[in-house]
């Protein structure tokens, strides 16, 4: 049997030394003591994020808390308000003008985010088999429209769609005079010419995104396609289009929320006129929560926007995660 003599070192770094405190006998060195991370133990951590969270609650949360309770009310914002459980939500059903106003802003999905993003990648994919001098000054003319004001845009767009503005002095300069109309007074075209502001404001969001996800997609992916004889087509859909998955979901999700949210613009050319050829969800909600007060059917149109939009946000992103898999 071996005996350790006193003084001795154990193995764990110790001392055995029986004339030592007993609270520094086996104490590991310094060096081998495990630090808790930062934001140990939970409920610390917890507490960086409280004045976020509760800036996020008063501001976000709370009005929306409050907009669902007025959504089961009738109340016209002076008297107290009626408990009606569905009713507005039965209304909206029911109510044609309501319909048409989503309706509206289905077909202005088409133009502020499907066509966008189409154009956008056949640009990407043009100038991935090309180089263009002057790209700097180019995309930022095309990124203009994204930094001016949509009351701005509404404006300007309002002046070119004149009887005799701008749009149709240009069909009478290149022969297609027959083609002019009162753009925003004809109730069949003023939503497609609405919309196609729409995809002059969204273009340059989508190219600047596609642009930059381009130049990050190796070109011995490109090289390697043309090695092996795939035409533009086919090295689109292989290398292209699935090197920009990511920027297309976040152009997919900035352009059909903004499509879905538009009000300023319809505000400022047609206030949804004529008739209401040209009106959506939220100009509905603005007339009647400070038009006819109509305070709980405006919140439940609200609440039915916001349910929609995450939707769309929740498939857009499960798209875009099914196709990473």
């Amino acid at each position: 049997m071996s005996v350790v003599s006193i003084g001795s070192k154990s193995p764990a770094g110790g001392s055995l030394d029986p004339s030592e405190p007993p609270g520094t006998r086996f104490a590991p060195p310094a060096r081998e003591r495990i630090e808790a991370p930062p934001g140990e133990p939970r409920r610390i951590g917890y507490l960086y994020i409280l004045p976020a969270f509760a800036f996020f609650g008063v501001f976000v949360l709370f009005p929306m808390g409050h907009s669902l309770w007025l959504s089961f009310t009738n109340w016209d914002g002076l008297t107290p308000a009626k408990w009606i459980g569905l009713g507005n939500y039965r209304g909206l059903v029911s109510d044609p003008e309501v319909r048409a106003a989503f309706g509206h802003a289905l077909v202005l999905v088409v133009f502020y985010s499907f066509i966008p993003v189409t154009i956008g990648l056949l640009l990407a994919a043009s100038l991935s088999r090309m180089r263009v001098r002057g790209m700097t000054f180019f995309r930022t003319v095309l990124f203009l429209p994204q930094v001016i004001a949509m009351v701005v845009v509404g404006v300007i767009w309002r002046w070119m769609y004149t009887p005799l503005g701008s749009v149709n002095a240009l069909l009478r300069a290149v022969g297609l005079g027959s083609l002019q109309k009162v753009w925003l007074g004809d109730f069949r075209w003023t939503l497609p010419a609405l919309g196609l502001v729409g995809t002059w404001v969204a273009f340059g969001l989508t190219m600047v995104l596609f642009l930059a996800g381009v130049q990050k997609i190796p070109t011995s992916l490109y090289d390697a396609a043309r090695v092996d004889g795939a035409g533009p087509v086919r090295e689109f859909f292989a290398v292209t289009l699935p090197g920009l998955r990511n920027e297309v979901v976040v152009a997919l999700t900035l352009t059909i929320l903004a499509a879905l949210r538009s009000f300023d613009l319809i505000w400022v050319t047609t206030k949804g006129g004529p008739g209401n050829s040209s009106s959506v969800p939220a100009l509905i909600l603005y007339e009647r929560a400070f038009v006819t007060n109509q305070v709980g059917s405006a919140a439940a149109i609200g609440m039915s926007l916001t349910l929609v939009c995450f939707i769309v946000v929740f498939l857009v992103t499960r798209l875009g995660e099914r196709r990473s898999t």
